[in-house]
């Protein structure tokens, strides 16, 4: 990414006359000296102007042999990715930006970068950054508050992003090839080609992600229900798999997570939920109506049942009141779910009280059990209009306490008369 469109230098700071020519690298101004974002290369032996590594090893890119070439080729890959040579130490970079040395460190810690000192570790870009953030500040688009939960949203995001593409992806890509050249050789070129191609996938994806959760909240009922919302949440966890961690071997047990997320992953997407986010043997969705949270449940079980690779699973659902951060979720609906999850039989679906009365609302499930038989047997027998085609069945369970909730009343949720998944 470059400074900015023109590929201008930011203002200030391209030419010998900038202030911030004659700053120090070490300044010795308590306020001053704050943090900085630790990036790729800051601990990599990339050299400085000064000729010493980040860490003060002199000459760190003068040695003979493999290392030398490996850090040479690292200075290289930090170039080609951040498009810019490393100029300034971060009190330059938040001079230059206009913003305190405070105010920056916070943006940058956020982003989940390390402290660094001071040494020239950033970029022409990371001052636009600083400067296009704290701008929104000073236009009161954004509180300082919140323009650092961006910072902070943005860098967890895109943190685990990164670390999936070089641990899953690159490394598979950059397996020593037939034709001799080691991974460290194969490895510029390969990110040289697909740095374009991805960068432009991310901006398409992002975008339609975020046009989608805008539709969500315009559809809101009231400014109140943009944050606090009414939804259904779910929590799909995998049955006995401390013992699987036992049994399977590391590359087995990892097969079997990516292949049990990835399962999740599309089957939520496919019928209108969102996967908030995958912790190994769980996954936490949730969808706006209950009865599409309703089928993602019953179409999960009904997948892992029939793939004899995994395990069994449970799955619990809850439907309240939800609040919402940073992609997250939380609240007591949350904590419902969860506690249903855990003691919800292998292979069913338990739901909440609240979750049962909204099937019944929305006329996916019969209010009453008895009155929906008595329907039927007054429709088979000509006396009667034909019954609603509900797609649920709700069975109560034993009311129990569950820790922190009190009593709750948990339900059993089928296909109503065994219909299967495409009937």
């Amino acid at each position: 990414m470059t400074a900015d469109d023109s590929g201008a230098a930011p203002r200030d700071m391209d030419t010998e006359d900038d202030a911030v020519r004659d700053v120090p690298v070490d300044d010795p101004s308590g306020a001053e000296n704050g943090s900085a974002p630790h990036h790729a290369a800051a601990h990599s032996g990339a050299t400085t102007h000064g000729g010493a590594d980040d860490g003060g090893n002199p000459g760190a890119d003068d040695g003979a042999g493999d290392n030398g070439d490996e850090n040479n080729i690292a200075v290289r890959l930090e170039q080609l990715i951040l498009g810019a040579d490393r100029r300034y130490t971060p009190f330059q970079a938040a001079r230059g930006a206009g913003v305190s040395m405070d105010l920056a460190a916070r943006f940058w810690r956020a982003m989940g970068f390390a402290d660094i000192g001071q040494v020239k570790a950033l970029t022409e870009a990371d001052v636009l950054a600083l400067r296009r953030l704290s701008g929104l500040v000073e236009a009161g688009l954004l509180s300082e508050a919140m323009a650092i939960q961006v910072a902070r949203s943005t860098g967890q995001t895109t943190a685990r992003l990164a670390d999936w593409q070089i641990d899953s992806f690159l490394e598979g890509l950059t397996e020593p090839q037939d034709s001799g050249l080691t991974r460290t050789e194969i490895t510029y070129p390969l990110v040289e080609l697909l740095l374009p191609e991805l960068e432009e996938f991310l901006v398409y994806v992002w975008r339609r992600q975020l046009a989608a959760a805008t539709g969500r909240v315009v559809r809101a009922q009231d400014d109140a229900e943009m944050v606090d919302r009414r939804l259904a949440v779910g929590f799909a966890d995998l049955v006995g798999f401390t013992r699987l961690t036992r049994r399977l071997e590391e590359e087995e047990l990892g097969e079997l997570v990516e292949a049990f997320e990835t399962t999740c992953s599309d089957l939520v997407a496919a019928h209108g939920g969102r996967l908030i986010k995958t912790l190994g043997d769980e996954v936490l969705f949730s969808a706006d109506d209950a009865g599409i949270a309703a089928e993602i449940g019953l179409r999960l079980i009904e997948t892992m049942t029939n793939d004899e690779t995994m395990p069994e699973l449970r799955v619990g659902i809850a439907f309240g009141t939800v609040t919402t951060r940073m992609g997250d979720v939380f609240g007591t609906t949350v904590n419902l779910a969860s506690r249903l999850t855990s003691i919800a039989p292998k292979d069913t679906v338990l739901v909440d009280e609240a979750f049962a009365e909204e099937l019944g609302r929305i006329g996916d499930a019969p209010v009453s059990e008895a009155d929906a038989a008595a329907a039927e047997k007054a429709a088979a027998e000509g006396t009667g209009a034909p019954p609603p085609s509900y797609r649920f069945a709700l069975q109560p369970m034993w009311q129990r306490p569950v820790r922190g909730l009190g009593v709750v009343e948990p339900w059993m949720l089928s296909r109503r008369n065994g219909q299967g998944a495409n009937d």
